[in-house]
């Protein structure tokens, strides 16, 4: 229990010191001016307590900036591409707007003003992102018990509408292949057919490839550092680790791949792409040189790499292979996402669809059958 202690200062003023423990066990003294004020406070210490809502004040009192950087400290496992995201949403949009306030005294009111905000300036996926930043610091504060609870719960979002991505057709990904050239052409057929990450394909080493089982492993990739240079990691999750069976032309191409660079399989840690001067890709390097003018050169603007990886899980979905299957190929952890996020609804399937359902349900009123058969429409 708080206990309460009277004393005069020097001076001859009266002062009240309220003396209590923290549910760890130390022990914290606080000075008042009036009675009132440190009964209120003792009371108001122990009923948190009770409740388990008791923070320390000086705890609480930390900035936003500082538990952030301690955020970004606690998990080690984090991807250096995720980090690196992480930190740009905290340098260019939440340090300005809430860096130096007391993580205690960030309100819902704070946060909604916060995103506001940024929704003036920013597209609503990129302002979701940078919010999804923000609470997960403050749920981290949270769990530490720096605050009673997270200020983010009930912030309204602006509406992200899904947007419908223009698929190259076959013809488009072997005019890609050929812009691209010898040595990123192969990439296509990496992302449209194997339904590889952009990451994967630069970490794909050439031990990786089996060319007696018509196979491909994945079993790291390349992502972005916090300055943009190329880090060598593990799969997305442990579910991107995974092999590929490969039909026999994708084989034929990355034989001649091979033998074009004049690599064989005594290599088997060379990568199976570099750039051009060698070494591993770099993302933004490749992109701006070679990915983004072939792109335009054969009308296909705005696509971006990923965009094949979407093609190939509506390729997969369209040809009645199993979610499961799709689901393993691509390396998803769940199912939903594959669905979801990846397999994009085609004008072929929906009039597919159309017709499947007018053979089951419409064969007895058929006027276009009726009309063929010589039959007078009704």
């Amino acid at each position: 229990m708080a206990s309460l202690n009277k004393r005069r200062t020097e001076a001859g003023v009266r002062r009240y010191d309220i003396r209590y423990r923290t549910p760890s066990g130390g022990v914290r003294t606080r000075t008042f001016r009036t009675l009132r004020d440190a009964e209120r406070f003792a009371a108001t210490v122990e009923a948190d307590k009770l409740r388990g809502a008791w923070v320390d004040p000086r705890d609480a009192s930390r900035t936003l900036a500082d538990i952030a950087g301690e955020w970004i400290k606690s998990n080690p496992s984090k991807r250096p591409s995720t980090r690196a995201t992480d930190t740009s949403h905290l340098d260019m949009h939440i340090l300005p707007a809430l860096g130096s306030r007391a993580v205690g005294r960030i309100t819902r009111r704070d946060v909604q003003t916060a995103v506001n905000q940024w929704s003036g300036v920013l597209a609503p996926r990129t302002v979701r992102r940078v919010f999804g930043t923000l609470n997960a610091i403050l749920n981290y504060a949270n769990e530490c018990e720096l605050i009673v609870r997270n200020p983010c719960r009930g912030v309204k979002l602006p509406s992200a509408r899904r947007v419908e991505r223009r698929l190259p057709s076959v013809e488009q990904l072997a005019d890609l292949t050929a812009e691209l050239g010898d040595d990123f052409g192969i990439m296509v057929y990496l992302g449209a057919v194997l339904g590889l990450r952009w990451g994967e394909c630069a970490g794909l080493r050439v031990g990786r490839i089996d060319f007696i089982r018509s196979t491909l492993t994945v079993a790291e990739q390349i992502t972005r550092g916090s300055h943009g240079e190329p880090k060598n990691g593990p799969p997305k999750s442990s579910a991107g680790n995974r092999t590929l069976s490969m039909p026999s032309s994708l084989v034929a191409m990355l034989a001649a791949h091979l033998t074009r660079r004049g690599v064989t399989g005594a290599n088997s840690d060379a990568f199976l792409l570099t750039m051009p001067a060698g070494g591993p890709l770099v993302y933004q390097n490749w992109r701006i040189r070679f990915w983004l003018p072939a792109c335009k050169q054969i009308g296909l603007d705005g696509l971006g790499f990923h965009d094949l990886r979407r093609l190939n899980a509506t390729g997969l979905v369209m040809a009645g292979v199993d979610v499961k299957t799709v689901q393993a190929r691509l390396g998803h952890s769940d199912p939903r996402l594959t669905l979801a996020v990846y397999a994009q609804a085609t004008t072929e399937a929906d009039r597919a669809a159309a017709d499947l359902l007018g053979d089951r349900f419409m064969t007895v009123h058929n006027p276009t059958a009726d009309a063929d058969a010589g039959g007078e429409t009704k």
